[in-house]
């Protein structure tokens, strides 16, 4: 069925499957009906003030000729944390990324993040490996920084112990 034509345009041709009963043409509620607590009392609670028209009882259900559907609750199945979750070493990683050596850094980082997910869906094999990786990661990040700030220091010494001798008395 087009959504843009209107329902008298509609082919019900499209749809074989479905044969619905057509609704009923419509009504004005006021015309036709006697004033409001003229029905007869044929509900069976005295104290209602109107009954149904015609003392018919109201059937509720299906349509006729129409097929019962029973509907199942809806069941939600979410992955439970781990019990003990491993570590992600996110301090870690932003240590190494912001005192250490960058690349390095936020590599370990976005393992460390991923492990922590991993942790919160419950996925024990990928925390397992996202953590080991920003561990060894972190690891390097640290011995890198570690190095280069030796090499600075030495550097830096040697600098002076020259500019020292060159120019001392």
């Amino acid at each position: 069925m087009d959504p843009s034509k209107s329902p008298a345009q509609w082919n019900s041709s499209e749809k074989p499957g479905i044969s619905q009963p057509t609704p009923p043409p419509y009504q004005d509620p006021s015309a036709g009906y006697p004033a409001q607590g003229s029905y007869p009392m044929s509900s069976g609670y005295p104290s209602q003030p109107y009954g149904v028209p015609g003392g018919q009882p109201v059937a509720q259900g299906p349509y006729p000729g129409q097929p019962v559907v029973t509907v199942q609750p809806t069941v939600y199945v979410t992955n439970t944390p781990l019990a003990n979750p491993l570590p992600d070493y996110l301090g870690y990683s932003i240590f190494t990324m912001l005192c250490c050596c960058l690349p390095l850094g936020i590599a370990a980082l976005i393992y460390s993040i991923s492990t922590r997910n991993a942790n919160i869906s419950g996925q024990q094999q990928i925390a397992e490996k996202n953590s080991k990786t920003a561990r060894t990661l972190n690891h390097a990040a640290l011995g890198i920084g570690l190095a280069f700030l030796v090499v600075y220091i030495i550097i830096i010494v040697i600098v002076n112990v020259t500019y020292y001798n060159r120019y001392s008395p």
